[in-house]
């Protein structure tokens, strides 16, 4: 792909941005206003019962990730662009992490449908109790937030690529790059922590989501508000 001028790669940093605000958006609306408000705690029926209540709630926190991911595609070939001339070898190497991480929330969304097909409308469910039904669903959604898990290690790992090559570039603030950094290093310090932890719980979780905010928030903010610098020759080179 050639190079875009400074004036078509300054349009392209400004929507990106925009789209990155409705990726940030669309993820927080999915995660806090959909799975964790209709999870209850150790109760499974509960849950069950929250959810077949704001069934189309649950469906818009699916749609909402369906979005946050289709929005994403755009912003990672934005920064691809923006840094392969300078430093092709690390900006490839945080596109093969990004997609593994897309590919793992992809296919984890099947679990987050999987309370909806059971609770269906199929013959075959009927021999199942209301409580063995509460139980599969619950043991999908617990499925749905490691598998979760899973993919932010591989998506943390891109962004503290991508905060290393924001620091070393002069057209974009280095302290985002700092910013950007510590929220990928939080995603992946969340994932570890959970994965050894009895039960999977992290203590941690509501602490880490602030740099998180920040990081993710401080880079799409910036693009959006201010685009990029012009080019400048005298990047370092690995």
């Amino acid at each position: 792909m050639d190079s875009l001028s400074d004036k078509s790669m300054n349009k392209f940093a400004r929507f990106a941005g925009l789209l990155y605000l409705v990726v940030i958006v669309t993820g927080m609306f999915a995660e806090v206003f959909v799975r964790q408000a209709l999870y209850v705690s150790n109760d499974a029926m509960a849950t069950a019962n929250k959810i077949h209540d704001a069934e189309m709630l649950y469906r818009l926190g699916f749609f909402s990730d369906l979005v946050n991911f289709i929005c994403g595609v755009p912003v990672i070939l934005f920064f691809y662009i923006l840094f392969k001339e300078s430093h092709k070898l690390l900006v490839t190497l945080a596109l093969f992490f990004v997609i593994i991480s897309n590919a793992v929330f992809a296919s984890n969304l099947l679990n987050q449908l999987h309370p909806l097909l059971i609770f269906g409308n199929a013959n075959y469910l009927q021999s199942f109790s209301a409580d063995q039904l509460a139980i599969l669903s619950n043991i999908a959604l617990k499925a749905q937030s490691q598998g979760y898990a899973i993919g932010l290690v591989f998506f943390g790992v891109y962004c503290i690529i991508i905060g290393y090559l924001i620091f070393k570039t002069t057209r974009i603030p280095k302290p985002l790059g700092v910013f950007y950094a510590i929220a990928g290093l939080c995603y992946v310090l969340h994932s570890f922590i959970m994965f050894l932890s009895i039960g999977f719980h992290n203590p941690l979780f509501p602490y880490i989501l602030f740099p998180v905010f920040i990081g993710e928030f401080s880079v799409a903010a910036w693009l959006f508000i201010r685009g990029i610098k012009d080019h400048d020759a005298h990047l370092h080179k690995i």
